[in-house]
């Protein structure tokens, strides 16, 4: 065989290697470069419940109807059902006047250390649930999170819906955070928020069988969208108005307004009587209240 026929036989050969290992490394390429426009894709649809159908699959896609006076909001009886069935929880005891704050991170807009700042000065536990992006580039920030006593939650590598994936990539999206969480903090993750507030049966039992409880919220609002916020007076007025005992409030730490207003709600609803309960508490949580 000649030299150069040699060469590109071998050429045939390791083309179609390398084509295969680009293809399986292709998630890990997401993972890192995932952009904030990506995200926003993928934010939380908080409002409007709409569970469907597919392939014979029920998709429970989480939405609440929001009440004021103190009230709880409505909420689906089957995508409550369903949770309950798994050991998930999205709200406290009501009898009680207690809330837990929930912060999601699918990417750094730069209020997380005035978040951080606000929590430690008023002596308040939070959960942070953060993506693989999130975790791979803000080290200093998830090092305080750690340190300062709050706990670092599940919100998967690259927030897909994970109903419409197998158990196999669920399993390989919980599973990989914790790992890459536990060999830089030394402690695994023991929360999961699936993406969208979207999950199905086979979401919820895989996330149990890896020993993580999937907490979503009893109060949310449209606070993602970082060109349209509207203030700290709205972000304070949305809390206030519709906090209940017992309440799991998710808070984008994108939002300007959040970051602003949350030094206020927590030391107003302090002098209404709620304390905030710790993560630990949350994940103790009783069931079916």
């Amino acid at each position: 065989m000649q030299k150069g026929g040699f060469f590109v036989h071998k050429l045939r050969i390791i083309g179609p290697v390398i084509l295969l290992l680009t293809i399986l490394s292709f998630p890990l390429i997401l993972h890192f470069n995932r952009t904030k426009k990506e995200y926003a894709v993928y934010v939380n649809e908080i409002e409007t419940g709409n569970s469907i159908m597919v392939n014979g699959n029920m998709i429970f896609r989480w939405g609440l109807k929001r009440n004021k006076d103190g009230r709880p909001p409505e909420v689906g009886t089957k995508e409550v059902e369903m949770l309950y069935k798994y050991g998930g929880k999205y709200i406290g005891d009501t009898s009680e006047k207690k809330i837990y704050l929930t912060f999601d991170e699918g990417y750094e807009q730069g209020y997380t250390e005035k978040i951080l700042n606000v929590l430690r000065d008023n002596d308040v536990k939070a959960v942070f649930f953060v993506t693989g992006p999130y975790l791979d580039k803000n080290p200093e920030l998830i090092r305080r999170m750690v340190e300062e006593g709050h706990e670092v939650g599940n919100h998967t590598v690259n927030h897909y819906s994970l109903p419409t994936k197998s158990a196999t990539i669920i399993e390989q999206e919980i599973l990989e955070l914790d790992r890459v969480f536990y060999e830089k903090y030394g402690k695994h993750m023991r929360m999961l928020r699936p993406p969208r507030g979207e999950y199905d049966e086979k979401t919820l039992k895989v996330a149990k069988n890896l020993n993580h409880t999937c907490i979503l919220w009893s109060f949310a609002y449209q606070d993602w969208l970082v060109d349209k916020q509207k203030g700290a007076d709205y972000a304070y007025k949305m809390i206030m108005d519709h906090v209940h005992n017992g309440a799991v409030l998710l808070l984008h730490a994108v939002s300007k307004d959040n970051a602003d207003a949350l030094d206020r709600v927590i030391k107003d609803l302090k002098q209404q009587g709620y304390t905030f309960g710790t993560p630990d508490e949350l994940m103790n949580l009783s069931v079916g209240r």
